[in-house]
């Protein structure tokens, strides 16, 4: 093993193990495929639902179809919508922070164990947390920018104009069910007024990547860079339905690195012969565990 956690690292409070019966020797599975570290991550919303933030495909999540580009674009009732959810979902997601399981990976990367997260969260708490090498595949939805020029400002900026806008929407709608991907399930937006740019009065946006746009080159890049220099490729809390892990899974397969899988619920990677573990339990409470062990 190239590195090993400090011992002086904070211990966290003790769990229930995630796979009784054979989670623990699967766990030392895991542990052991650090000897070629470092490994690459590969996270998706399960490691975040620790966090308070609701994810689409989890075991119990009602049907819900991801926005499209063409979407917001193109239709003004949507982007009022969007915009009034994501403010009432800011109401309810302000106190959100990282959890244990993204503090843990960013000790893993100081360690030398990782190097780095590849990520299909655009909720920022990778960074957050406090790792350093980060690949946003989807991008980051604190960042907003304008669609004409690119003017760009943060999430809150854009809020506090939507409030300014519509006085008193965000308190009379407070008790929406807040939604994935920063949204809340609003309704009465017919009224509402959308924000524009400051500077030139464009369309507003989360720079982040929709349905029917695709991953910027460089990003992906960037990711395949991480796997082709990893000993080994670590998939935490995605199903992978989205294609552009699955290009990622087919990189290490073609290096014929080790690839382990923590998940709750089935992924699409399950029976494939290159998944040398796999976990069944939520993302927090087996890092924690794997953290312990590393030490």
């Amino acid at each position: 093993m190239n590195a090993r956690l400090s011992d002086d690292a904070p211990e966290e409070s003790p769990r229930r193990k995630p796979d009784a019966g054979g989670g623990r020797s699967q766990l030392e599975r895991l542990a052991a495929l650090f000897h070629a570290a470092p490994l690459a991550v590969l996270t998706g919303a399960g490691i975040s639902t620790d966090s308070g933030i609701p994810d689409y495909r989890g075991e119990g999540t009602p049907p819900r179809t991801p926005m499209s580009i063409s979407q917001f674009m193109d239709d003004p009732a949507y982007r009022r919508r969007f915009w009034a959810g994501a403010r009432v979902n800011a109401l309810h997601t302000g106190h959100v922070a990282p959890n244990s399981g993204h503090l843990a990976l960013a000790r893993f990367e100081a360690a030398g164990l990782t190097n780095g997260v590849i990520t299909q969260n655009v909720d920022n708490l990778h960074r957050r947390a406090g790792s350093r090498s980060v690949v946003e595949l989807h991008g980051n939805g604190s960042a907003i920018r304008c669609t004409e020029n690119g003017h760009r400002f943060t999430r809150d900026e854009v809020l506090g104009w939507f409030d300014r806008a519509n006085p008193g929407f965000a308190e009379r709608n407070a008790d929406a069910e807040i939604a994935p991907d920063g949204d809340a399930r609003v309704t009465g937006t017919e009224t509402v007024t959308e924000p524009r740019c400051p500077a030139c009065g464009s369309i507003l946006r989360p720079d982040v990547v929709y349905f029917g746009e695709f991953v910027p080159k460089p990003v992906f890049e960037a990711a395949e860079g991480l796997v082709a220099e990893a000993g080994g490729l670590l998939l935490i809390g995605t199903s992978l339905a989205v294609n552009t892990g699955i290009r990622l899974v087919h990189r290490a397969q073609l290096r014929r690195i080790p690839i382990a899988v923590i998940n709750r619920g089935p992924t699409a990677v399950d029976e494939r012969e290159s998944v040398t573990v796999r976990i069944e339990g939520g993302a927090a409470e087996v890092l924690e565990d794997l953290e312990r062990l590393l030490r």
